[in-house]
This record gives structure tokens, C-alpha cells and sequence, in this order.
């Protein structure tokens, strides 16, 4: 039997002081429901320190990301606003585990979601789009984990940067994505890698967290999920996310 709080505990903690530890699934049984249990609890701790909730992070929402983890389902984790990074803003390295970013896009809530809607009635209600870029860490020693272990972790979600704001009808459905470090390109791809449309990821959204009696909150942010694989981060790099009729966003990793 799971433990819920002690392994939350555990995860805030590992997270807080950016501490590897051992992938739970290694020493136990430990269920995807359960693994959301666990990541609500554990940010629970979050809040008690004064974050507070902004939005959620679809992952694996990718083939590419899918291969990278190995797993084939698409999850999602909790944004805090102590997650949000500036664009044109620094990080310090020191305080992640095996940080690795993605570019994405995201979206800004004007009304509430929750349960099953199409594409378009999520895309309804939507304010407006930006580019993103997603900063992901995994708590779990040697970058080893499984799905149920990722989504204990928050779904891997560590920081996020967000661009300049687009009008929601802008058609993200198959947009060029140039990902770069220190302006020369490690990633191109299209927002059709998200789920073939990163409205469908919206949707999946809101029917996961319907199905867990949540709701995607007006006014929160949706990080789409990872357009690429994800890309190792170094001290001095800086990255930049551009995005075809969105826009670039960018950070550095403090040396």
C-alpha cells in the first residue's frame, strides 16, 4: 500500500531542495490515480507556503516527448505562480535536478472548462495564445521514472516563460517552431505535433481534470505540452522559443 502523504512529502520536498531521489515505482505499487493523489497533496504544501495555483501543463502530448519518457499517455500537473519565469528572464541551475526545457505554446483562460468539449468549444473559450517555452525537471535519480512516477512529480512541471499575448482566433493547428540555443537551433517542428492540434490538448484537459470533479479556471494558463523533445540545459545558454505569426520568447540559465 501507497503511502499518499509520506510520498508527497517526499516529492515537495525533492523538489523544494532540487534533491534526486528513488523512483517510487521501484519499491512499490503505485497507480496513476494514485500518482495524482499524491501531486495534489504535495502541492498542497506549495500553497501553505504562499504559491498559488495559475494554470496547468499538459505532458506527453508529443510522439517525441512520448518516445523520449517511453510512455504513450497524455497527463498533466499544476502551475504555481513561483513557476513563472520572465521573458528575458534568468534561472539559476542550482535549483533543479536535471532541468531540460521544451517550446510549447500557451493559452489564456477567459471562461471556465470542465468535462468533455470539442476543440472548438475549448478554443471558445479561450483569451488569448502565446509562445511558451516549459521548463521540466525530474526529481528521480538518474532520469529514471515511470509514468506513474512522473505524474507523482507534478508531471515533471518546474517553470514556464510566456511571450507576448496573440488574439485567440490566431490558428496555432500547424504553426513552424524554431527552438534555439544561444540563437542557433537545436529543435524545429509544428504545433501539429501537439496532439495534431493544441486544441485537442486543451480539451484533453478539461476532460481530465472533469473526470477528477476539476475545472480549468478562467483566468489560468494552459501550457499546450512540448511541440519537440526536450533539450538539456546548461549554465550560460540562453534559449529562445519563435513561433510562426506568435512571436519568440526567451531566458537564460545563469552561469
Amino acid at each position: 500500500m501507497i503511502d499518499i502523504e509520506k510520498t508527497a512529502l517526499a516529492v515537495d520536498e525533492a523538489a523544494r531542495s532540487a534533491t534526486a531521489i528513488p523512483q517510487f515505482s521501484s519499491s512499490m505499487d503505485i497507480t496513476v490515480d494514485e500518482a495524482y493523489q499524491v501531486q495534489a497533496l504535495s502541492l498542497e504544501q506549495r500553497y501553505k507556503r504562499g504559491e498559488r495555483q495559475i494554470g496547468i501543463k499538459m505532458g506527453l502530448t508529443s510522439r517525441a516527448k512520448m518516445v523520449q519518457v517511453g510512455v504513450d499517455e497524455v497527463i498533466w500537473g499544476r502551475l504555481t505562480d513561483a513557476m513563472l519565469v520572465d521573458d528575458g528572464g534568468e534561472i539559476d541551475i542550482a535549483n533543479y535536478v536535471h532541468p531540460r526545457a521544451e517550446p510549447e505554446i500557451a493559452f489564456l483562460m477567459k471562461k471556465s472548462l470542465s468535462g468533455l468539449v470539442s476543440p472548438a468549444q475549448a478554443l471558445a473559450a479561450v483569451e488569448a495564445i502565446a509562445p511558451a517555452i516549459e521548463i521540466i525537471d525530474s526529481r528521480y535519480q538518474n532520469f529514471k521514472f515511470s509514468l506513474a512516477d512522473v505524474v507523482a512529480d507534478n508531471s515533471s512541471s518546474s517553470g514556464f516563460v510566456m511571450g507576448p499575448w496573440a488574439r485567440p482566433d490566431t490558428d496555432t493547428s500547424n504553426l513552424g517552431v524554431v527552438f534555439e540555443f544561444d540563437g542557433r537551433p537545436v529543435q524545429i517542428g509544428s504545433t501539429a505535433a501537439i496532439l495534431g492540434n493544441p486544441a485537442r490538448s486543451l480539451a484533453a484537459g478539461s476532460r481530465m481534470l472533469g473526470a477528477q470533479g476539476l475545472s480549468v479556471e478562467a483566468g489560468w494558463i494552459v501550457m499546450a505540452g512540448g511541440v519537440t523533445a526536450a533539450e538539456a540545459l546548461r549554465p550560460g545558454v540562453h534559449v529562445s522559443n519563435t513561433v510562426e505569426n506568435l512571436g519568440r520568447v526567451g531566458f537564460t540559465v545563469r552561469s
